[in-house]
């Protein structure tokens, strides 16, 4: 069933009204909206209604989530902590379908339709991952859109026989092609670069790429991706998640290389990471960068944090971006809305008549109130369909 009368619920924000969904798509706002008697009805109480919220950069398949306490006890070096991923996860149980189940099934909880979650492809586990991830992505039709990235997390030129596997991949389930740090990870950028690039040619494919290379560094790293996504016309479909090398305090270098970021159209995902220099996301959309966000990884053999909770992130970038105003606060969860739905091109987004229903309702006086509220989401509804309802998925936590 996909209509749905939603009545007393404030659109955006503002006045109290009545929505109408036929066939999966809101049809009516208006507070005379009539409905034929067999059509069920929900009472908003005067929440607000918000398009649904936006993980566009998380990793579903990492979570030791609901699982006994990891204890971590290892030195916070980026490579130490790829290794030690993949080298234990099979000791550990860290089972894919599993642990990416219960991370999904937490965000649709707290009010996220959709979901962009990088997937692990390495020589040690192959596709193990992807396949995983693929049998929650199949759980959870019409509860979540996910959409994977098949991302080399242990390096690509560093892991022969990598390239094949991201091709399998691609063709075989993930939409999206990863990559990571390509002088950090795999101290060679020009290797890496263009293997992605063909990869990306062959498959029609868009490109996320980790890059927590800072400084200089990441500037010398972002400068040969600019080349390469104007060689291979890729306008528009390049996304660099992180982009830590934007925080740096050469203002000057920062403003050029986010020009030129503008003008190739490439997206930037940021997690407010509180331990590392960010990208400023007010500066970024104020030359015109589409922005998402997501929760990265959460409560895994990384680290204890994170909350599968899109308005936890919100508050997480919020606070790293100096937020405060009520303004400031609406542009958080827009990032974490809207700003997702720009990087991932989804076609039918909004709480506008015509738009698909997938929205959720957050409980605060104000749309600032609710952000910072942090309350169980009352309702989530995904094609017209309530998917989740006071902080609980109509899904069972495995």
């Amino acid at each position: 069933m996909t209509d749905l009368l939603l009545k007393n619920v404030r659109p955006l924000g503002g006045q109290a009204t009545d929505l109408l969904i036929r066939d999966g798509l809101i049809a009516g706002i208006g507070s005379e909206l009539t409905a034929p008697d067999a059509t069920p009805a929900e009472d908003g109480h005067g929440a607000i209604l918000w398009p649904g919220l936006i993980d566009a950069h998380t990793h579903l398949d990492k979570t030791t989530w609901g699982m006994p306490w990891h204890e971590n006890d290892r030195e916070a070096v980026l490579r130490s902590r790829i290794d030690f991923e993949r080298e234990n996860r099979l000791t550990l149980d860290i089972d894919p379908h599993r642990q990416s189940l219960r991370h999904a099934i937490g965000l649709v909880a707290h009010g996220a339709t959709h979901i962009r979650s990088h997937v692990d492809i390495d020589t040690t586990h192959g596709l193990r991952m992807m396949e995983g991830v693929q049998q929650t992505r199949e759980k959870l039709a019409g509860i979540v859109d996910i959409q994977m990235v098949a991302f080399p997390q242990s390096g690509v030129m560093v892991m022969p026989g990598t390239v094949e596997l991201l091709d399998e991949a691609l063709s075989n389930g993930c939409e999206v092609l990863g990559g990571i740090d390509p002088c950090g990870i795999d101290r060679d950028p020009k290797g890496q670069l263009d293997a992605l690039f063909v990869l990306a040619d062959r498959h029609g494919c868009d490109v996320d790429i980790h890059l927590h290379e800072a400084g200089e560094l990441g500037a010398f790293t972002m400068e040969l991706i600019f080349e390469r996504v104007r060689v291979h016309g890729m306008q528009g479909r390049f996304a660099i998640s992180h982009a830590f090398a934007l925080g740096m305090n050469d203002h000057a270098r920062v403003g050029r290389l986010i020009d030129e970021i503008a003008a190739l159209d490439i997206a930037i995902l940021t997690t407010g990471a509180p331990s590392a220099a960010v990208p400023s996301v007010k500066q970024l959309l104020a030359a015109g960068v589409r922005v998402g966000a997501g929760c990265d990884g959460i409560r895994d053999t990384w680290g204890p944090w994170g909350q599968p909770d899109m308005i936890d992130r919100a508050t997480v970038i919020g606070m790293k971006n100096g937020f405060r105003s009520d303004r400031d606060l609406r542009l958080a969860l827009e990032i974490v809305s809207q700003g997702g739905a720009d990087v991932m091109r989804l076609d039918g987004y909004g709480a506008a008549i015509g738009c698909k229903a997938d929205f959720t309702l957050l409980d605060g006086e104000t749309v600032a109130h609710a952000v910072v509220n942090r309350a169980p989401r009352p309702l989530v509804v995904k094609g017209g369909k309530v998917v989740a309802r006071g902080g609980a998925c109509v899904v069972d936590m495995p």
